[in-house]
C-alpha cells in the first residue's frame, strides 16, 4: 500500500506519521511519500519523520520529494494537507475582513471564501494528475474542507473530506465519562465547521441528556457559549458555531488588538521546525498540540484503514448529502456519520434537522455552492453572490469592498 501526503512539509506531518506507525498492523503501508514544494520544510520534516518511523520499526520505504508525479504515481491513498499561500495568506484572510467590519477567520466567513478561491484550483489540478497516474482515494484535510471536497466530487474524483472536530468532541466526552473512546460514537451532523452533536452513543445507548446534565456547563465554556444555548438546542455545537452565535462578541475581540491566530500559528510553526531539526528528537513534541488539529492522526489513519479493509465501521466524514439531511440538496456536501466500506462512505440515516439548525445550514450550504462554482469558473458575479449569501457578510456594500480587497493580490482568482 502506498500513501502519498501532499503538503508533507507541514508541521502536522509528525502527527500523521505517528498515527500510521501506531496502526501499522491494520494499515500495512509499504511506501509513505511526503511531497512538498518547500525544499527546506520537506527536508526538516522528512528527517524527523524518518527518525520516528525508524524508532517504531517501520519496514516500508519513506520517500521525501518535491516531485508531485513521484508522489502520486501508483498511490492508493493521497492525503491533501496544503496551505496555498502559506501563513502570510492566512494572515490576510484573518485581517482584511476586519477592515470591512466582518469577522476574520481562515475557514468561515470572508476569509474562508478567499482561501477557497486560492485553494480549489490547486487541489483540482493535483487531483486530476492523480487520476491520470492511477485512481487513488483522495482524503482531503485541506480547509475549507466542505468546499474543497465538493469541488473534488463535482469533478468526479474518489474523494472524502475529513475534519478533526468530531473526534475531538468524542475524545472529550469519553474523558469526562471515564470510558474508552471506542465505546463512544457521536452523531455529529451538519456542514463542515457548522455541525451539532445531536446524540452521544455509549455502548449503543444515547446518553446526550446525561452529558448535557453533568457536563453541559463545562462543554459550553469550552465553546465560549452560554450553557443555556446547548440545553435549548438540545445539541452540542461545534466551536466554529461561535462565529455565528456570538458574531458581535467575536468581532469585538478581533478588533481589540490581540495577535491574529495566523501570527500565533506562524510563531508556533517556527519553533516546531526548530525542534524538528534536533537529530535526537524521534517523537512528536508537546508543542504540536498548540498548533491545532488534535487527534488528526487518529482520524486520518482510521479512515484510510477502513477504506482499505472495507470494515464498515462508522466515522464522521464529509460526503454528498444524497438525501441524508432533509432540506439540503442531494449534491451538497455534509458532515455526518457514515459507514466506511471499500466502495466509500455510506451516510447513516438521519432524522431531519430542527428548524433552528436547518435554517443556518441551508444558508451556509448556498454560500458553499456559489463559492465552489466561483473558484472553478473565476466569475466575478458568482464570487459576489457567494459573499452576499455568506451569513457573516450579507451586506452588498461590504461585498464590493471585500472582493476587491481579498482578491487584490491574486488577480487570477476572478475574471473581471
Amino acid at each position: 500500500m502506498k500513501v502519498a501526503v501532499i503538503g508533507g512539509g507541514s508541521t502536522y506531518t509528525p502527527e500523521l506519521v505517528s498515527g500510521l506507525s501506531r496502526e501499522r498492523e491494520r494499515l500495512p503501508v509499504s511506501e509513505l511519500v511526503l511531497q512538498d514544494i518547500d525544499a527546506s520544510r520537506r527536508s526538516v520534516v522528512g528527517e524527523m519523520a524518518g527518525r520516528m518511523l525508524e524508532r517504531d520499526g517501520f519496514s516500508g520505504r519513506l520517500t521525501v520529494t518535491g516531485d508531485l508525479d513521484r508522489a502520486l504515481d501508483g498511490a492508493d491513498f493521497v492525503v491533501v494537507q496544503i496551505r496555498v499561500g502559506g501563513q502570510a495568506a492566512r494572515l490576510r484572510d484573518e485581517t482584511v475582513p476586519l477592515r470591512c467590519g466582518c469577522i476574520g477567520q481562515e475557514t468561515t466567513g470572508a476569509g474562508g471564501f478567499a482561501k477557497a478561491m486560492r485553494t480549489v484550483p490547486v487541489v483540482l489540478s493535483l487531483a486530476e494528475r492523480a487520476r491520470q497516474l492511477g485512481d487513488p482515494w483522495i482524503v482531503d484535510f485541506t480547509n475549507p474542507v466542505g468546499i474543497v471536497t465538493r469541488a473534488l466530487l463535482d469533478d468526479g474524483h474518489r474523494a472524502v473530506g475529513l475534519c478533526n472536530v468530531a473526534i475531538g468532541i468524542q475524545r472529550e466526552i469519553a474523558r469526562r465519562l471515564g470510558v474508552e473512546p471506542g465505546r463512544i460514537r457521536v452523531d455529529q451532523v451538519g456542514l463542515n465547521h457548522l455541525t451539532w452533536v445531536r446524540a452521544v452513543w455509549l455502548d449503543g445507548e444515547d446518553v446526550l441528556d446525561r452529558v448535557l446534565s453533568d457536563f453541559g456547563d463545562e462543554l459550553a465554556a469550552m465553546q465560549e457559549l452560554p450553557p443555556r444555548l446547548l440545553h435549548e438546542l438540545h445539541a452540542i455545537p461545534s466551536y466554529y458555531l461561535r462565529y455565528f452565535y456570538a458574531e458581535a462578541d467575536v468581532l469585538g475581540e478581533q478588533l481589540s488588538g490581540e495577535p491574529p491566530r495566523a501570527q500565533v500559528v506562524a510563531d508556533i510553526e517556527r519553533e516546531l521546525l526548530e525542534l524538528y531539526r534536533d537529530p535526537s528528537l524521534d517523537e512528536k513534541p508537546a508543542l504540536l498540540e498548540q498548533r491545532g488539529g488534535a487527534f488528526y492522526s487518529e482520524a486520518a489513519t482510521e479512515l484510510i484503514a477502513s477504506l482499505a479493509a472495507g470494515s464498515g465501521d462508522v466515522q464522521v466524514v464529509d460526503v454528498r448529502n444524497e438525501g441524508t439531511l432533509e432540506g439540503l440538496a442531494a449534491d451538497d456536501v455534509v458532515e455526518v456519520p457514515a459507514r466506511i466500506g471499500a466502495g466509500g462512505p455510506e451516510p447513516v440515516e438521519q432524522k431531519p434537522l430542527a428548524p433552528e439548525l436547518l435554517g443556518l445550514a441551508q444558508h451556509v450550504a448556498a454560500y458553499e455552492r456559489l463559492t465552489a462554482e466561483a473558484a472553478v469558473t473565476r466569475d466575478s458575479v458568482t464570487a459576489r453572490k457567494a459573499l452576499l449569501t455568506n451569513p457573516l457578510v450579507r451586506e452588498y456594500a461590504k461585498v464590493d469592498e471585500l472582493v476587491d480587497e481579498l482578491l487584490a493580490e491574486q488577480p487570477e482568482a476572478v475574471t473581471r
